[in-house]
């Protein structure tokens, strides 16, 4: 009698075991994707950065390019005795 107890226990036992392992593996399976999604959105913050850095190095570029027309335009000024 008593080694039925002792079956029944264990068998309960491996069954709360089996659902919790289940449990947790459906759970690391949405982690995965979520990983995914961010290792994605990573990948694509990193291409927006160069992007930005290339599109700041031509603003500066223009930046020079103005300032040298003001200059010229400034002498262009000057030579015709500018107002």
């Amino acid at each position: 009698m008593v080694w039925w107890i002792v079956v029944a226990v264990v068998v309960v036992a491996l069954v709360v075991l089996v659902a919790a392992v289940m449990s947790v593996a459906g759970r690391l399976s949405g982690l995965d994707r979520a990983l995914r999604r961010l290792l994605r959105r990573q990948e694509e913050a990193a291409v927006l950065q160069r992007k930005a850095e290339v599109l700041q190095e031509s603003v500066a570029g223009l930046q020079r390019r103005a300032e040298a027309a003001q200059e010229k335009v400034a002498v262009i000024k000057a030579g015709f005795g500018g107002s």
